[in-house]
């Protein structure tokens, strides 16, 4: 793709820019014959390998990686009333095996409870068993009537990590909700996006759980994306599987559990957070390359500057840097949009002058300009690259603390979010009144005790009826 190939849409028309984003760098292909699915391209498929790589690592600290059935039996499904009556709607069924009907209709995982806690039941016996903490990434379809969106809102969502957990008390169990919490600051944290943690309120949780908590970015309109749940199960799930300890007097007891789900939307805010009128900016710790070399071959000493760019690329390399050595038949300039437009974290221009000097001219994805010594390349770029992360880290939550906003009236709370704000407002968590706000600002709850550096927690007169009330988020959301 040259240059004349045409400029995206500005980063200020979000939804153009997104979508034309996604094909133009390669991430996904939306023209998939089925409504809701889409193809990755091997480009984005190794950002995303990337993102979830990292994810694991956090994971694997604690958790063992497994992998259940996609199919769920009618049965097992349909055992938990409140759980699927928040997925009726959206469920895939399997009737028939070629053309001959089933005797059991088959769900296609919506979510993995009913696929997990039976086998679960069968896995937990004694209180030497636990904690179980156990995770999958995998595929999971919900029949999307909305509007679907790339990444965002899909039928198939390709890279659910889900984390099921088993514990012996309650306490245990909260304690598992604040360490996945924990885990999700790590790891959005390296993908340098700020992020936002609330409680959902109680017709918002998930089916089935005491209590959910989430994590919220804010998108470029203004619009909050959920970009990760922690739901406490109490002894719900167990009752109804079954999951169930010795403990060590002997006598049987009803365990206690968690789940905590993060999906590609994951991807969705990193490219929309980061991303710029050029395309994609890619944070170096999941960036498909890390950094380019373009070397300048003008006049004579053409092997020259290509020898000294092939061992640029070789000592990186063999310091652990993802690195591409760009010698195609291009021009440099079109080279350099190449590049920009795949977000790829830092370029290096390397011509005889800079040759001369012993140095690379380093041109960082953030705009900025400096150089690294050829001698000392690894532990130049090392710099220059936590540099980047640094300055993508300040950007996007400057932007976040420019969508923050507090206000103390209805009327403020409409003016806010039409002006492409998420709102703190005061709410006395009562159902009725929680309703009205939603209706009169056509806007969601996102939750109450909110955890975030941009939002000041407090007590104050609740919006609608007056009684006192807690500090709540309020946005319009995907």
């Amino acid at each position: 793709m040259e240059e004349d190939a045409g400029a995206l849409p500005k980063k200020q028309d979000f939804s153009e820019w997104y979508n034309e984003l996604l094909w133009r760098a390669e991430i996904m292909d939306v023209r998939y014959p089925v409504k809701g699915l889409y193809v990755w391209y091997p480009y984005g498929f190794a950002i995303r390998r990337f993102v979830y790589d990292r994810l694991r690592q956090l994971l694997d600290r604690d958790h063992k990686e497994a992998l259940f059935p996609l199919l769920i039996p009618e049965q097992e499904f349909m055992k938990e009333a409140e759980h699927i009556k928040g997925f009726e709607d959206e469920v895939y069924w399997v009737t028939h095996g070629g053309t001959t009907p089933l005797d059991v209709k088959l769900a296609l995982r919506p979510t993995s409870e009913t696929a997990i806690y039976p086998m679960f039941a069968l896995w937990v016996r004694s209180h030497a068993d636990l904690p179980l903490k156990i995770y999958q990434v995998v595929n999971t379809f919900r029949y999307e009537t909305k509007q679907t969106r790339p990444l965002i809102r899909l039928r198939e969502i390709t890279s659910f990590m889900e984390s099921h957990t088993v514990h012996a008390t309650w306490d245990e169990a909260e304690a598992q909700v604040e360490s996945e919490i924990a885990l999700s600051q790590e790891f959005y944290k390296s993908l340098c996006i700020p992020i936002v943690i609330s409680k959902r309120p109680d017709w918002d949780k998930f089916p089935g759980a005491d209590y959910t908590i989430a994590i919220d970015t804010i998108m470029p309109n203004g619009r909050t994306l959920q970009i990760g749940t922690v739901h406490h199960l109490g002894d719900h799930f167990s009752r109804t599987f079954s999951i169930q300890y010795e403990d060590k007097n002997g006598e049987q007891q009803i365990a206690y559990q968690t789940c905590y789900g993060i999906s590609e939307r994951c991807i969705a805010a990193l490219i929309s957070v980061h991303g710029d009128d050029k395309g994609l900016v890619l944070p170096p710790a999941v960036a498909t390359l890390q950094a380019v070399i373009v070397p300048i071959t003008i006049g004579k000493r053409r092997d020259d500057v290509l020898a000294a760019a092939d061992k640029l690329k070789s000592d990186l390399e063999s310091s652990g840097f993802r690195v591409k050595l760009d010698t195609r038949d291009m021009r440099p300039g079109a080279k350099y949009y190449w590049w920009e437009l795949r977000g790829v974290p830092l370029r290096l221009e390397l011509g005889p002058r800079d040759l001369d000097a012993g140095k690379a001219m380093a041109v960082k994805r953030t705009g900025e300009k400096t150089s690294i010594r050829l001698a000392n390349a690894a532990e130049d770029t090392t710099r220059v690259l936590a540099e980047v992360a640094d300055a993508l880290r300040a950007k996007a939550e400057d932007g976040m603390k420019e969508h923050l906003c507090s206000v103390a009236s209805m009327e403020q709370l409409n003016g806010a979010l039409n002006d492409g704000k998420v709102a703190v407002v005061h709410w006395c968590q009562d159902r009725a009144c929680g309703d009205k706000i939603e209706e009169q600002a056509n806007s969601s709850i996102l939750g109450t005790n909110v955890r975030s550096p941009y939002v000041q927690e407090s007590d104050g007169p609740c919006v609608i009826c007056g009684k006192p009330g807690k500090a709540t988020l309020v946005g319009r959301t995907y």
